[in-house]
């Protein structure tokens, strides 16, 4: 058996998912409890089955116990098609997913047509990779900023996946709750509405909260004043229920499956890992917008990150990229954390990404002069660090087969802006989102069928394997826990 555990990522895998359970609207006190509604249903689903299938090529027990995953996932990548796989065992396993879906992955190859095209697969993604791992939602200096009179904006509405929150700053404190009355569930504040107030009001009944979710008024219980009335009525059991909510480097994230507090919300700092001395050199924290561009992308969220970690298609659709950087240099990261990525290198007497290779905005001071970033932060956000500027992309999926794309551009204050940077990267971004869609329209091909990765593809094979691993498992954990110490 544990050769066969071993063999996971070169193993095609069929999957029969059953539908996760809706979240409860009041999880109970118990952290324990609460924790336990959003675990793998064991005894439901002992008859769902994954069919392993081996390559017959491939001896379980010739993997060298010691390498690396993004070694097994280049490995797996470079293996070349030996014909039709054998089974190798079926495994009874708990399952945590979607209904009516099934899906066969194979390592090494795309996610199949229905990842990219089933309403149901994004249903569950949003739930369990966007809500249930950290997706992040924005700068704090727009979500939050001052309104055109001067006040500062104390209250957005925002969405972390398919759960609508509240994010308040309250004193020096960001905060975020469930966007939803505790009276009888209408939100607080329709999505991305602001509100500058000292409270949070619901707009239905007049319930109040101050701006640490305690309830402050509330017609008919409070006062006294109705028939509901009365010492039985305890204030401090409705407050609202406060969710996770994190700030790193100026970004907003956010976690929607559990409450804050509860043992089973992800842990940040492992989900950054090794991403934050990654990107430390460049201060993204202290960086201002130069501009901004949002695109609607025809194409599932997927396609767009696995179009974002490989450069085998520059040659052919991006002349001006691979002017200034060769399209097969740099390399991967096999590092701590919830991340993919890597680096690559600039051409000679080249300084940075545009037309001309020339400076666009002020150096970024101990920023590489050499290389340019590209890491992705599961599930929602592509950061390119540049020697002059940052490019983030912030994906938010509307459908299947349509996604929201926010790309920023982030340079030091005081610089003019950085209108080469904007210049090159539009011309770059239409040319991707137009192979993107192509690629939609053809997985809708009822001849699409998943074909193998090549060799400097490995940092897509291995954000399909996160992929399919959380599929398997319910959720993303942290992809490479750090080493114990």
């Amino acid at each position: 058996m544990t050769g066969l555990i071993e063999m996971l990522f070169f193993l095609p895998v069929t999957l029969h998912l059953p539908k996760p359970p809706e979240p409860e609207p009041d999880p109970p006190d118990d952290p324990q409890a609460a924790s336990a509604s959003t675990k793998p249903l064991a005894a439901s689903a002992a008859n769902d089955l994954l069919t392993f299938m081996a390559d017959p090529n491939v001896s379980a027990t010739g993997i060298d116990r010691s390498i690396s995953r993004a070694r097994l996932l280049r490995g797996a990548s470079r293996v070349k098609d030996r014909g039709p796989a054998t089974p190798l065992r079926v495994c009874r396993l708990p399952s945590t997913a979607m209904s009516g879906i099934s899906m066969e992955m194979v390592a090494g190859r795309m996610l199949p047509a229905a990842a990219y095209t089933s309403a149901d697969v994004l249903g569950w993604e949003l739930r369990n990779l966007f809500a249930g791992t950290w997706t992040c939602l924005g700068r704090l200096d727009e979500l939050l900023p001052w309104d055109d009179n001067g006040r500062p904006v104390t209250q957005r509405a925002v969405r972390v996946g398919h759960v609508g929150g509240l994010l308040v700053r309250h004193d020096t404190q960001v905060r975020m709750f469930a966007n939803t009355c505790r009276h009888r569930g209408h939100e607080l504040l329709p999505e991305d509405a602001t509100s500058p107030r000292r409270s949070i009001v619901c707009p239905y009944h007049g319930w109040a909260y101050d701006l640490g979710g305690s309830l402050i008024a509330a017609k008919g219980f409070l006062d006294r004043s109705g028939p509901s009335s009365g010492s039985e009525f305890d204030a401090g059991s409705h407050g609202l229920a406060e969710l996770p909510a994190r700030v790193w480097e100026g970004f907003v994230f956010g976690h929607g499956v559990h409450r804050s507090h509860d043992p089973a919300v992800p842990d940040f700092e492992a989900h950054l890992g090794d991403l934050a001395g990654i990107l430390a050199p460049y201060s993204i924290g202290s960086l201002v917008l130069a501009d901004r561009h949002a695109y609607e992308v025809a194409a599932n969220w997927k396609v767009i990150a696995e179009n974002y970690h490989e450069c085998y298609h520059c040659p052919q659709i991006h002349p001006e990229l691979c002017q200034v950087s060769p399209p097969d240099s740099g390399h991967n990261y096999d590092r701590p954390g919830s991340w993919i990525g890597g680096a690559m290198t600039l051409r000679e007497g080249m300084a940075t990404m545009s037309l001309t290779g020339e400076r666009v905005s002020a150096p970024l001071p101990g920023a590489p002069s050499d290389r340019v970033e590209y890491v992705h932060l599961l599930p929602n956000v592509l950061l390119s660090a540049h020697p002059d500027y940052v490019m983030v992309h912030r994906l938010v999926p509307l459908a299947p087969d349509r996604t929201w794309v926010e790309c920023s551009w982030l340079v030091l204050p005081g610089s003019p802006g950085a209108p080469g940077a904007v210049e090159f990267w539009d011309i770059t971004n239409r040319q991707d989102w137009a192979a993107c869609e192509s690629v939609q329209r053809g997985l809708s091909s009822p001849h699409f069928a998943p074909g193998p990765f090549a060799p400097n593809e490995d940092a897509v094979a291995q954000l399909v394997a996160v992929i399919g691993d959380a599929y398997r498992a319910g959720g993303i954990a942290t992809i490479r826990p750090a080493p114990a110490s």
